[in-house]
């Protein structure tokens, strides 16, 4: 669970890295290839984000993983 979840976020950053360098390496005028593949990198990232935490959610519905956090009011 924690490496597919690990894995979804090393290609969240894979994805926001090769829009930033899109977005500085310069196109031809008249050309918006940069600009279309700028755009589906975001795109991809988005999507990677939302499938993140749906599938987050699921886990913790399914009991797949539980809440371990700080206890509250002791």
């Amino acid at each position: 669970m924690k490496i597919i979840i690990a894995l979804a976020f090393v290609a969240i950053l894979a994805a926001l890295a090769s829009a930033g360098l899109f977005m500085i390496k310069r196109a031809p005028e008249g050309q918006q290839a940069a600009k279309g593949r700028m755009a589906r990198a975001l795109a991809i990232r988005v999507g990677l984000s939302v499938s993140v935490f749906l599938f987050v959610l699921l886990s913790y519905a399914m009991g797949w993983i539980e809440p371990t956090g700080l206890p509250v009011g002791r």
